[in-house]
């Protein structure tokens, strides 16, 4: 298991960006938590390589009426969380 810190710049408020997220990371199997910090949102993401790998691309994207400018990455140790949270 392995865990990924993401914030993520751009247009990414008011547009469902952290629902989104939370949908996209249950349907990949993954636990964490997602939630806005200013202008930003802010998201940790634990699970498979493979898995983390594909929600950072889906992170880059985003929703449909967002504009993302960039992805700040970093990997952590895990934590074991269970399910997944929006705060």
């Amino acid at each position: 298991m392995q865990r990924v810190h993401l914030v993520i710049h751009g247009r990414v408020i008011m547009v469902g960006f952290r629902y989104f997220i939370r949908n996209k990371a249950l349907f990949l199997g993954l636990n964490g938590w997602v939630r806005n910090i200013n202008d930003k949102v802010e998201a940790v993401f634990e699970g498979q390589q493979d898995k983390l790998n594909r929600m950072i691309e889906i992170c880059e994207d985003g929703p449909i009426m967002s504009r993302v400018d960039k992805v700040d990455i970093k990997y952590e140790t895990p934590e074991n969380l269970k399910g997944f949270e929006i705060k």
